[in-house]
């Protein structure tokens, strides 16, 4: 079927213009809107709900800032307060590690008290007092002496005292009779300090004690020892008749310092030899 365009200007304008009246603008007209808050935050409430406070971020940051996800940094106190149980566990371990700390340093105290203790008992031991000097006394007086008869076996000849007929007017020591011979031994511990001859002592050995007492065995038939160290059991010499004597004899004198002689008798006494 053929179609007939109207060449007249003005009915074609008809056709393009489409005339209404105010009441049909009205009625396509988009009613005005009145801005306020509440929709855009209900918009951003419901997206962050949807995606997150991290994705609300990454996407009002543009492109460059979604293609990072973001971390964040674990919070333990956050994490205990959201979970009571491990809040619980922090607290057991807490008083753990308080009775722990208490313990060791309960111990390290201990330690060191034992430790200054034994140091004070060591040195208590350590600075004993010394004995008063009568009960050092007691104690010396109480040893057993060592000192010893001259010879084994003997006979008390002229005492110490009035002299004889070889002597001027006292008799200086004691004499011991034996068969020439025997065995001379020291009275007491101290070195041989002399021997040889005396003249009208004869062969003579001169002992001398720690306290600078002088021992003179005289007379001797030989010498046995004449220098070192003698003891009770060290041998001097054997008895003899050399000198000024009528018979075999041992002559003993006794003097302290090396001074004056005494009574040989009464000072082996006092030491306990019974002669």
């Amino acid at each position: 079927m053929a179609s007939t365009i109207s060449a007249d200007p003005a009915a074609s304008t008809q056709l393009l213009d489409h005339p209404w009246d105010q009441a049909d603008q009205a009625r396509h007209r988009v009613p005005r809107q009145t801005r306020t808050g509440s929709p855009l935050l209900g918009v951003t409430a419901t997206m962050a709900a949807t995606f997150g406070a991290a994705g609300l971020t990454a996407a009002a940051a543009g492109p460059a800032a979604a293609a990072e996800p973001a971390v964040a940094a674990p919070d333990d106190s956050a994490q205990s307060a959201a979970d009571p149980g491990l809040a619980l566990a922090a607290r057991i371990q807490q008083q753990a590690d308080t009775r722990r700390t208490a313990a060791e340093e309960t111990a390290r105290l201990a330690a060191a008290q034992e430790a200054e203790a034994r140091r004070a008992a060591a040195a208590a031991a350590t600075a004993a007092p010394a004995p008063a000097a009568a009960d050092t006394r007691a104690a010396a007086e109480s040893a057993p002496a060592d000192f010893a008869a001259p010879l084994a076996a003997f006979t008390l000849g002229t005492p110490y005292g009035p002299g004889g007929a070889y002597w001027a007017s006292l008799h200086t020591g004691l004499d011991f009779e034996a068969p020439v011979g025997t065995p001379v031994t020291a009275v007491a511990s101290g070195p041989v300090t002399s021997a040889g001859w005396a003249g009208s002592y004869g062969y003579r050995v001169v002992q001398t004690l720690p306290d600078g007492t002088e021992i003179w065995y005289c007379h001797l038939a030989r010498l046995a020892a004449t220098s070192g160290p003698a003891t009770p059991a060290t041998v001097l010499g054997a008895v003899g008749a050399t000198g000024s004597v009528t018979r075999p004899r041992l002559h003993l004198e006794v003097r302290p310092g090396g001074g004056a002689p005494i009574d040989p008798q009464s000072w082996l006494r006092d030491r306990g030899v019974q002669v």
